[in-house]
């Protein structure tokens, strides 16, 4: 059984240890997977972009029927209380900050109820962001076909169909593994997927089947700033599997190149199996957005 540490965190109006943290066996989050979540990334003790991360959340919550329970200055309040206390209990100045909200408790039943407080549960963890090395030499990617269910746009707790597919690639030894529907690029289990072809970034369209990673904006203003071209649209297998460059964007990866899919080196020429120029401009240009965009 693991130790859980003893960080503060916050729970329905409480701060308190980690360990110390319970909630009922008959939250909608437990019984049902009803709820949602987002991942803030912290830079030096300062949130990133996250008034977009806020507005994603309340979404999620708008696409449940779940009323936000609370402002986005009171977010703000709880993240910056909970990055200072992980601060000094350990030292960790790079940091994610995670937020759950479940409809909250109630007697077991599939209908939504109505007039139910939400759970609001808050956690700040160190962060672990890619290696040197996987930055240098990129990472390896397995494919499968996208099983998950319909609505990738919410930002649901309900995340076995993700688990599922992530383990795959750790079987496999690969960091990510990359989905596809009806033929066509969708995301990776925990990473949006981005193409590059000709010197140009493409991605998939924004839909039902991905999620709207705070990354897609970004990205583009990235692009833009350095003078790449931005295109959103389907991408079938073969495109990808034909690419010049392969990235998997999120919160802990920031911006990855994918140098290996399905055992098959990725790219053409003297760049095949190795990081791009596109990725080599972005990730710069990502370096400097974390120190303008962090708040």
């Amino acid at each position: 059984m693991q130790t859980l540490p003893d960080t503060l965190c916050y729970l329905n109006g409480e701060y308190l240890p980690l360990r110390e943290a319970k909630v009922s066996v008959l939250d909608r989050g437990f019984i049902f997977g009803d709820g949602v979540y987002e991942v803030v990334p912290v830079y030096a003790q300062r949130l990133f972009r996250v008034d977009e991360h806020l507005a994603r959340l309340g979404r999620s919550l708008a696409k449940l029927r779940i009323a936000a329970p609370h402002t986005d200055a009171q977010w703000l309040e709880r993240c910056r209380k909970l990055v200072a206390a992980l601060a000094v209990k350990t030292g960790a100045q790079d940091q994610l900050i995670y937020i759950e909200v479940t409809r909250g408790v109630a007697l077991r039943d599939h209908v939504m109820p109505a007039d139910i407080e939400p759970t609001v549960f808050m956690m700040a963890t160190p962060m672990k962001p890619a290696t040197a090395e996987q930055r240098h030499h990129g990472v390896a990617c397995v494919t499968a076909r996208d099983f998950r269910w319909e609505r990738g746009d919410i930002k649901s707790v309900s995340l076995l169909g993700n688990v599922l597919a992530r383990q795959m690639s750790a079987d496999k030894g690969a960091v990510e593994t990359i989905l596809f529907r009806d033929g066509y690029l969708t995301e990776a289990s925990a990473s949006n997927v981005w193409v590059v072809h000709e010197g140009a970034l493409l991605g998939p369209p924004k839909s039902e089947h991905v999620l709207e990673g705070i990354r897609y904006d970004l990205l583009r203003d990235l692009c833009e700033e350095a003078g790449i071209a931005y295109n959103l649209r389907p991408i079938p297998e073969a495109d990808v599997l034909s690419a010049d460059e392969l990235l998997l964007s999120s919160a802990t990866k920031e911006v990855l190149p994918v140098t290996t899919l399905d055992g098959q080196p990725v790219g053409h020429g003297a760049l095949r199996g190795k990081p791009g120029p596109v990725y080599a401009r972005l990730f710069e240009a990502y370096q400097q957005a974390k120190l303008t965009q962090s708040i």
